[in-house]
């Protein structure tokens, strides 16, 4: 897949990291600065049994591939804190990237991640997502009496509309927010370290992240040009986290009913291999921030830019 040029957006992309656990201190210290290494876990349903040479890490399966859905804006912003002024649980998201059959590193690969915002809306797509703030003001209160007498007598034609981050094709944006969306480099270890809010949810999906890995590309002065999408995928938080930060302002407000973890015609219920990411948090106050953290196997020689394969089964051409 071919990327555009893109231009870097302003010189600050250095941020420093707040609450959220050890392992994000540092993190944005320096541009130049890996991340601290984190523990690996194997995916569910086991690792393989080949080991890179020295390395204690076992190859992780191949991370699961998933629609790219139709809010995905090609590298727009080259920065790691993506959070700009939204509200919301502080979330460092830590990421590797390997290669599934080496299990070595993958360095230099672009990374990008988008989710919603606390109420469900995606930047760039305002009037097309699905928030849950609740009904819009000046809607109307009465309900409407009498009993409809028609009854339709054809099917329905044409596809269903894509609100609520479904669809199965891309939309183009609809205005020129860019909030909660953001593009970096893999360091040496294959490392790239995000810091965003917590997501919120919206009408018929979990809360989740999206994610692509470029590979093949070349990094310039001015951004990330060319290479392929080796991986589409998305992320996903267990209940649990789900449950304790919906308690918590703004998420709070959303009047949205919520589809849990295992209802989600996305995630394949395989845990690290299905993007499930391993999250830490002070359980009794999740509102000082979340660390969440996964490593993605992928197949460096391989296309998988989520818009032909990938769904998951269950998920329909209207479902993400």
């Amino acid at each position: 897949m071919t990327r555009r040029k893109v231009v870097v957006a302003g010189a600050g992309a250095a941020v420093a990291v707040g609450a959220g656990g050890a392992l994000a201190a540092g993190a944005f210290a320096g541009e130049k600065k890996p991340a601290r290494k984190a523990a690996a876990k194997p995916a569910t349903g086991g690792a393989k049994a080949t080991a890179s040479a020295g390395s204690s890490e076992a190859c992780y399966l191949l991370t699961s591939e998933t629609t790219e859905g139709p809010y995905y804006i090609d590298a727009d912003k080259i920065r790691r804190d993506i959070t700009e002024d939204k509200e919301g649980i502080p979330l460092t998201l830590a990421l590797k990237v390997i290669d599934s059959e080496t299990c070595k590193p993958v360095a230099n690969a672009a990374v990008d991640i988008w989710h919603c915002d606390a109420l469900g809306l995606y930047s760039g797509y305002e009037s097309l997502s699905s928030g849950g703030g609740g009904a819009p003001s000046g809607a109307p209160t009465d309900a409407p009496t009498g009993t409809p007498t028609d009854v339709p007598t054809a099917a329905p034609t044409g596809e269903p509309p894509s609100g609520g981050g479904g669809g199965g094709g891309h939309e183009e944006p609809t205005d020129d927010k860019r909030y909660l969306r953001g593009t970096w480099k893999t360091d040496r270890q294959g490392r790239v370290t995000f810091k965003t809010v917590f997501p919120g949810w919206y009408r018929g999906r979990t809360v989740h992240i999206h994610t692509k890995v470029h590979v093949d590309g070349k990094w310039t002065d001015a951004g990330y040009e060319g290479g392929h999408a080796c991986h589409t995928g998305q992320f996903f938080f267990d209940e649990a986290s789900v449950i304790a930060a919906s308690a918590v302002a703004p998420y709070s407000t959303s009047t949205t009913e919520r589809t849990t973890l295992t209802e989600d015609t996305i995630y394949d219920r395989s845990g690290t291999q299905g993007g499930l990411l391993q999250l830490k948090y002070d359980k009794k106050r999740i509102a000082r921030g979340v660390v969440g953290s996964i490593t993605m196997a992928v197949e460096p020689d391989a296309t998988h830019d989520g818009t032909d394969d990938g769904v998951q089964p269950g998920a329909s051409a209207s479902s993400e």
